[in-house]
């Protein structure tokens, strides 16, 4: 008769071990998904810290001269009606007023349909002709420094001064930096934010700064300087 009560005996033992080594799976996998969360939490903290602090010394120039072969209006878009936004009027009259100093003899807008159907350089090119700039250049193909520091030399142009909008001058001036070797003799010039309003350009400096990080990180070893 005690054989059985044994084998009963033992069968609340094999259970408790089975349960014990469920829980015990079931427990590293909450910790695992806890590290690698963690570990993602970290890398965008240090991506974001990288952004902010590249932004914060970024180079504003290569040059001390103060006159240049060409002013370059970078380009940001239209209204959804092809109406000139405040955010390009603000660079467009930025730029002529440098025009008007003498800072350079000629005005080059830049910009193509990206965001919307409307050409930005087209519409920058027209708002400058009407401050009184007689046909400014404008390339409507041009999408960033690199293809538009080919234009100026294809011209013979070696030296351009940059004109565009404060919260994007960091990210501008480390892709221009990157021409330097090209011979490229350059400066940065913030357009003031005289219509745009100011909680507009607070979020645009926040999505600056991912964008800035997606650059540092991504962009600037993938997109090529060829034309």
């Amino acid at each position: 008769m005690s054989s059985p009560r044994r084998a009963t005996q033992s069968k609340p033992v094999h259970r408790s071990r089975r349960t014990s080594s469920r829980g015990s799976r079931s427990s590293a996998k909450p910790r695992w998904i806890l590290r690698i969360s963690l570990f993602a939490v970290g890398f965008l903290a240090a991506l974001i810290l990288w952004a902010a602090l590249a932004r914060a010394f970024a180079p504003l120039a290569n040059t001390n001269r103060q006159n240049f072969d060409a002013i370059l209006v970078l380009g940001t878009p239209a209204d959804s009606d092809g109406n000139p936004s405040p955010e390009l009027l603000d660079r467009v009259t930025e730029g002529v007023h440098e025009y008007q100093r003498g800072v350079a003899p000629r005005i080059i807008v830049t910009g193509g349909a990206a965001h919307n159907r409307f050409t930005e350089a087209r519409v920058m090119a027209r708002v400058a002709q009407a401050q009184g700039v007689p046909a400014p250049q404008a390339l409507d193909t041009i999408q960033n420094a690199c293809y538009s520091s080919h234009i100026l030399a294809s011209h013979g142009w070696h030296s351009v001064e940059v004109i565009t909008s404060s919260y994007h001058l960091p990210r501008a001036a480390m892709i221009v930096s990157r021409l330097s070797s090209r011979r490229l003799e350059w400066r940065m010039h913030a357009a003031p934010a005289s219509l745009t309003p100011g909680i507009y350009n607070s979020a645009a400096n926040l999505v600056e700064i991912f964008k800035t990080a997606r650059y540092l990180a991504w962009a600037r070893w993938i997109e090529s300087c060829s034309p």
